[in-house]
């Protein structure tokens, strides 16, 4: 079986029969590609961890098309914490904010790997948008790739990927940021962030007192070997002019290297010509994926600065270097 990748209103027709006869289906996002299922339909769910290969332990986001959605899948601990939400909804949705709430006693607890709390957040894409409505109920999407890979951007990522454990991939062109969602906590109405993402820190915190969260939740996407290439990355943590290249050395630059530097890579992919973070964000995954299909034997990869959406990059960095080291036969770094 190969799945089938379609367009326009028969792509989303077939993507609504499919979902209501509880199968499973790739939609785009404005992040990345999400494998989707009614999130009322607890087999459907069981099927998105079974193609996956996703631990039943990592929970799902539920994707809802507008805030008065809301209710379907979560409620609140206090008058307070029903406010924050709903403010922060107001300035970000649709859009890349996850936010974690109580689930409804009535949402699966598959969803939500036995836990009290649901991820939920409103997505921007129009293709998914339709979908939801015409659907009529909530939908349970994490990332359309195999568990643990590199997230997929493009239909092509995901056929790639899961092409032989799905019917359909709804084709919405390239994904605008190019990074999973922005996950916070407001369980004590304060605004904690679990995972970083497109709507960073700074963003936030014009709607109340922000931090990176240490506690330890079980929250969508939150192992430390996400996201990772087939082969070993490590990420160099001196000037990238100063590495020795190598024919058998994939590079992943932030922005370009000097050229006689370049040259002597097997690969190299930049990110950013003018030095853009959100540019380099929106290329992340694509870019990682292709060296991961080159020839090369290693990646390196440049270090990003931690300000704005460069956090949320130097996470996914970090994890996906976690993960690869699992994969691949470790390698010395020059």
């Amino acid at each position: 079986m190969s799945a089938r990748v379609l367009v326009g209103e028969v792509g989303l027709s077939l993507a609504v029969e499919l979902l209501r006869k509880g199968d499973i289906v790739a939609l785009p996002t404005e992040t990345v590609y999400g494998l989707a299922g009614d999130a009322f339909q607890p087999m459907a769910v069981a099927r998105i961890f079974e193609a996956k290969g996703r631990p039943l332990t990592d929970p799902l986001i539920v994707h809802l098309p507008e805030v008065q959605w809301l209710g379907r899948v979560a409620c609140f601990d206090s008058p307070d914490q029903k406010d924050l939400a709903e403010e922060l909804a107001a300035a970000f949705w649709p859009g890349p904010l996850t936010l974690l709430l109580k689930k409804v006693a009535d949402l699966p607890d598959l969803v939500t790997a036995g836990s009290e709390f649901v991820a939920v957040r409103v997505t921007s894409h129009p293709f998914f948008q339709k979908v939801l409505r015409h659907l009529d109920s909530p939908i349970a999407a994490p990332s359309a790739n195999r568990f643990g890979c590199i997230s997929p951007t493009s239909a092509q990522d995901v056929l790639f990927e899961l092409g032989d454990k799905i019917a359909m991939i709804l084709d919405g062109g390239s994904c605008l940021h190019g990074l999973e969602s922005t996950i916070v906590n407001l369980s004590d109405q304060k605004i904690r962030i679990l995972r970083p993402g497109p709507i960073t820190g700074d963003q936030l915190s014009k709607y109340g007192q922000v931090s990176v969260a240490t506690e330890k939740v079980n929250t969508p996407g939150g192992l430390p070997g996400h996201y990772a290439p087939k082969k070993e990355l490590r990420i160099i943590k001196t000037d990238i002019n100063s590495v020795h290249p190598k024919q058998t050395i994939g590079l992943l630059a932030f922005t370009p290297p000097d050229q006689k530097v370049a040259e002597g890579f097997g690969s190299v992919e930049v990110l950013s010509i003018t030095g853009d973070l959100r540019e380099a964000a929106s290329n992340f995954y694509h870019a990682l994926r292709s060296l991961d299909n080159s020839k090369v034997d290693i990646i390196y990869a440049e270090s990003f600065p931690e300000q704005g959406i460069g956090v949320a990059i130097m996470d996914r960095l970090r994890r996906a270097e976690h993960g690869s080291l699992n994969n691949a036969p470790q390698a010395t770094i020059a």
